[in-house]
């Protein structure tokens, strides 16, 4: 990864104002993505939310409603909670505190999803969805106070490069860690074998799923590890020496002041209006694709793992050339273009049902006992997954790139707080829509299809962005 320190282009000063933070501190900041990642491919993606509708639960599209409700109340929480904990932080200077608190609660609580046993949740799914949705908030919250910090780090021509790195390593991180799931933890049932033809770590015990489960707790120790040098090296800003109580009225008025004149920054409203709708829909197909393999394919860990390592890969790869393209084309076309190949991704994997293509084209069904992606369904649902990676990232990285060259500079933290709402204050809509679609026609594509709707018009109010710098309007 390619950094910008003094000793690289002479003095230099970071986007708002003050020096830059040195190569270690910026790769230590980029390693929040490697640290958060497996909790999206091990938890939210691949692993196991497609375990908690299929085996947790016991039916994929029963599954598919009650997790779309775990996303959707947790998005409730976030969109009310993220703002305000934002302005606050910007009240109190200091990020860092913030974020160890949100790393303890994440931590406990996605451990916890070890205790969803095989077939509970036909009964009381409850405890698990509670877990899952604590998980949830709390990382959520933590990537407000992550993405806060970006600016203070490099200058703004930087910026693109280095978010796009960082959602570039944290792609590797989370390939690595389905690597590990799937060749020294994940067994098969009938041989109790991993891919390497050796017992699994720890005696986990496929009968039992403990593999899958054994996806939270591992995602606890992998983030609690890896988080550990941003808390080291990356530079903090200054405490501002107000008081908790004072910060907390100081950050609530400001919130209410923010979003009283948000209409004097239409140009930022418009985009976060954008973005909200555009980023359910990723988060969406991201939470969902692997539910929807499970149930049309019947793919159990490994071959879930085997896609995930496919996708994860080709994410990468997409984050990094993301990056390098935000800097050069700008982050709003950057992200235009990643739009466009998550709607045509999502047509296509809507259009794949367990025995037709295209919604209309009939297939062969997967044979029971063949090779993962042998039958012509899953070859082409696999072809629009890697496009979903190829575009997931950069859209991702590049938003977070944009909101930073557009909020004025002391009011980062905030409107990184708004960028958070606009990313979860209809998140509870896209996965309520999926939850009652999949209810209502009784089917897993009718629920995926719900997709496409937030994509396009998220894409479609982006038009109307201009990319440039706001500045802070006094009263």
């Amino acid at each position: 990864m390619s950094v910008q320190t003094d000793a690289d282009a002479g003095p230099v000063t970071n986007a708002i104002g003050g020096p830059v933070a040195s190569r270690r501190g910026q790769l230590s900041w980029a390693m929040f993505d490697w640290a958060n990642q497996p909790y999206y491919t091990l938890i939210t993606t691949f692993i196991f939310a497609p375990y908690f509708a299929a085996t947790y639960v016991g039916d994929p599209t029963q599954g598919q409603v009650l997790w779309g409700e775990t996303l959707g109340y947790a998005g409730l929480i976030i969109a009310v909670m993220s703002p305000i904990l934002g302005s606050i932080a910007d009240q109190t200077g200091r990020r860092k505190p913030w974020l160890l608190v949100c790393t303890l609660a994440f931590c406990l609580a996605v451990a916890c999803l070890w205790f969803a046993m095989p077939g509970e949740g036909a009964i009381n799914p409850l405890p698990i969805m509670v877990a899952a949705a604590a998980a949830a908030v709390a990382m959520e919250f933590a990537v407000v106070f992550n993405n806060a910090m970006l600016p203070s780090l490099v200058s703004s021509a930087r910026m693109g490069t280095l978010s796009g790195a960082g959602w570039g390593i944290g792609y590797v991180g989370g390939l690595l860690a389905l690597v590990l799931m799937l060749f020294f933890l994940a067994a098969d049932r009938e041989t109790g074998l991993t891919m390497l033809g050796a017992p699994p770590l720890f005696g986990l015990d496929p009968a039992q799923s403990e593999a899958d489960r054994f996806a939270g707790p591992m995602t606890a120790i992998w983030f609690a590890l890896f988080i550990i040098p941003l808390f080291l090296f990356t530079p903090d800003a200054p405490a501002t020496g107000v008081r908790p109580g004072a910060a907390v009225s100081k950050g609530l008025k400001q919130l209410g002041r923010t979003l009283g004149h948000l209409n004097r920054y239409r140009n930022i409203a418009l985009y976060l209006l954008s973005r909200m709708l555009y980023f359910d829909g990723l988060s969406a197909i991201f939470a969902f694709g692997g539910i929807y393999a499970a149930g049309i394919f019947g793919w159990e860990i490994m071959t879930l793992g085997l896609f995930g390592i496919i996708l994860s890969i080709f994410a990468a790869a997409g984050a990094f050339l993301g990056g390098w393209l935000d800097d050069r084309i700008g982050s709003k076309r950057t992200i235009q273009i990643s739009v466009l190949g998550l709607i045509v991704a999502t047509i296509g994997s809507a259009s794949i049902g367990t025995d037709t293509i295209f919604f209309t084209i009939p297939v062969e069904p997967p044979q029971p006992g063949a090779a993962p992606f042998s039958s012509v369904g899953e070859q082409i649902y696999l072809v629009f997954g890697i496009l979903i990676g190829m575009s997931g990232g950069p859209a991702q990285a590049a938003s977070r790139t944009l909101m930073a060259r557009m909020a004025p500079p002391s009011m980062m933290t905030e409107f990184f707080g708004l960028y958070a709402l606009s990313g979860k204050a209809t998140a509870f809509l896209a996965p309520f829509a999926i939850a009652w679609a999949t209810a209502t026609y009784a089917s897993q594509r009718a629920g995926l299809a719900v997709i496409v709707v937030f994509l396009v018009v998220g894409f479609m109010l982006l038009l109307g962005v201009t990319e440039r710098r706001e500045e802070a309007i006094s009263d």
